[in-house]
């Protein structure tokens, strides 16, 4: 049965207990780091407003945004955006996660090349995640010459998918060492803060390794169904 084949255990099954894991990592890395006040009483808005004038990016500005874990940098717009938790509350964990998306301008002003490659693959990485699949299941009812079509077209499709989540973990584990650097050299973070929120910053990193391995994962399992129907 399509549902259960041999890939789904082999690859799919795997990546999904890693990504258990790695989101169990980051929920009790998040709570601990959440009831730890930093010494400084700085809120995660107040944090990225800070080091972005002091890095000479007064131009970005800093929004709230509604989302629960909703944190991200607009390049477009160069705005940071952080969820209620980071951008209100004076905590070790908002610290971090703030810190997080201002290396993420950092990156985008002083033109990391990995970045500017991540953000020219997100319209591929839409269409592989969205298409892939049906087009996939169709090769696969279809069968002979054009579900053969169908089914290459969409592990090309996939591979987009794949190489932009494969091009994120060195765009997000570079903006996370930005983070603690400027965090650590600008004197934000005490020596016992450091410990507490760079294992928020690792576990968040673990979630895209985690989600790097699904895709790739897929991936395998699509290329072994269509090594089947030759």
């Amino acid at each position: 049965m399509f549902l259960f084949d041999e890939g789904f255990f082999l690859f799919v099954v795997p990546a999904m207990v890693f990504a258990m894991y790695a989101q169990a990592k980051v929920n009790g890395a998040y709570a601990r780091a959440s009831r730890l006040a930093p010494r400084s009483r700085l809120t995660g808005s107040q944090l990225a407003r800070r080091v972005l004038d002091e890095t000479g990016l007064p131009e970005v500005k800093v929004q709230r945004t509604d989302r629960h874990l909703g944190d991200h940098y607009d390049p477009a717009r160069r705005v940071v955006r952080l969820s209620p938790a980071v951008h209100d509350q004076p905590s070790l964990a908002a610290l971090g996660i703030a810190a997080h998306e201002v290396g993420h301008a950092l990156q985008h002003h002083a033109g990391y090349a990995p970045l500017a490659v991540r953000n020219s693959f997100v319209p591929v990485a839409r269409l592989g995640t969205g298409a892939a699949w049906p087009l996939f299941i169709i090769g696969l009812v279809v069968g002979a010459e054009p579900g053969i079509f169908l089914m290459n077209l969409a592990i090309l499709f996939f591979g987009g998918a794949v190489l932009f989540h494969l091009i994120t973990l060195p765009v997000e584990y570079n903006a996370s060492s930005r983070a603690m650097a400027f965090l650590q050299t600008g004197g934000y973070l005490r020596p016992e803060e450091v410990g507490p929120t760079r294992q928020v910053l690792d576990a968040a990193a673990l979630t895209y390794l985690a989600a790097a391995a699904a895709a790739i994962g897929n991936l395998a399992r699509m290329l072994l169904l269509r090594q089947r129907r030759r």
